[in-house]
Order: C-alpha cells, then sequence, then structure tokens
C-alpha cells in the first residue's frame, strides 16, 4: 500500500461533525475501529473487510483523532456481532440502506 500525504489524511481521514459525536460513545479498540470503518465507507463505499485494507498512515492519523492506542487496532473484531451493529450504526447515521 503506497503512503498517503498530509492532504489526503487530512480530506479522507479527518472525522468532522457527527461523526465524532458518534465516536465518542465508543471505547479504545472499538472507537478506532467504528472511526475507521466511518471514515473509510464515506470515503469509498463499502466497508473495509479487514485491517490489511487499511494503510498504516490512515490508521496513525485516526488514532490521534480518537486519541487511543495505535495498538488497539489489534483488538477490533472484524467479524461478528459488533462489526455488523458497528456497519449498521455507521449506514443509518448516513443514512444508507444495506
Amino acid at each position: 500500500m503506497r503512503e498517503l500525504d498530509q492532504d489526503e489524511l487530512i480530506d479522507r481521514w479527518t472525522l468532522v461533525g457527527d461523526e465524532l459525536e458518534l465516536v465518542s460513545g465508543k471505547r479504545k479498540a472499538t472507537r478506532l475501529g467504528f472511526a475507521l470503518l466511518l471514515r473509510f465507507y464515506t470515503e469509498w463505499g463499502p466497508f473495509p473487510r479487514s485491517r490489511s485494507e487499511l494503510a498504516d498512515d490512515a490508521v496513525e492519523y485516526v488514532v490521534r483523532q480518537v486519541r487511543v492506542a495505535p495498538t488497539d487496532i489489534a483488538f477490533y473484531e472484524w467479524s461478528g456481532r459488533t462489526i455488523e451493529y458497528h456497519r449498521a450504526q455507521i449506514r443509518m447515521a448516513l443514512r444508507f440502506r444495506e
């Protein structure tokens, strides 16, 4: 995966407005995972299927915004009920239907 420049990080990975409110109720790994899902979905449409689809630069940039340890991403579950619930929350907030 190529390195992202500062403008790309700001443009595509900055949490804005209501997004900050959506993320604020989450804790640690779930806050980071949710924020990454939200920004990825907003920019590209589908949700990422795994951590490998996310540029390291993007993860580091979002880590600073949500104030969690970068290692917390290792604890985010990429399958199961939590991520399904996160996807549903994001679709509802953005007014998209599955």
